[in-house]
């Protein structure tokens, strides 16, 4: 499991310009299975993914194909992390701990 948080890194009116065409790449990851929940950070200056795949690798494959990134309004963090407990509705990407 991934956490991705973005930065951005160009003011809100550069971000909201990119917004719609990253609103439909986040409609995208859902449909494809990889992200799992998505949203603004408060105070607005990023946002942060919960997501999942096979390997980092794909991960930051994914988060290249960003319209943010394309419009270089925001960075990318990405945290590798083994879910070991989750919500009943997760249960089927926990991890077993070893």
């Amino acid at each position: 499991m991934f956490v991705l948080e973005l930065t951005y890194t160009a003011p809100l009116d550069a971000v909201d310009a990119v917004l719609e065409a990253h609103m439909a790449w986040l409609d995208e990851q859902y449909e494809k299975g990889l992200f799992l929940a998505s949203g603004r950070k408060n105070p607005r200056d990023g946002g942060v993914i919960l997501a999942v795949a096979q390997d980092r690798a794909r991960i930051e494959e994914v988060a290249a194909t960003d319209p943010f990134v394309g419009a270089g309004v925001c960075a990318y963090r990405i945290t590798e992390f083994a879910a070991t407990k989750t919500a009943p509705e997760l249960q089927r990407y926990r991890e077993t701990p070893g």
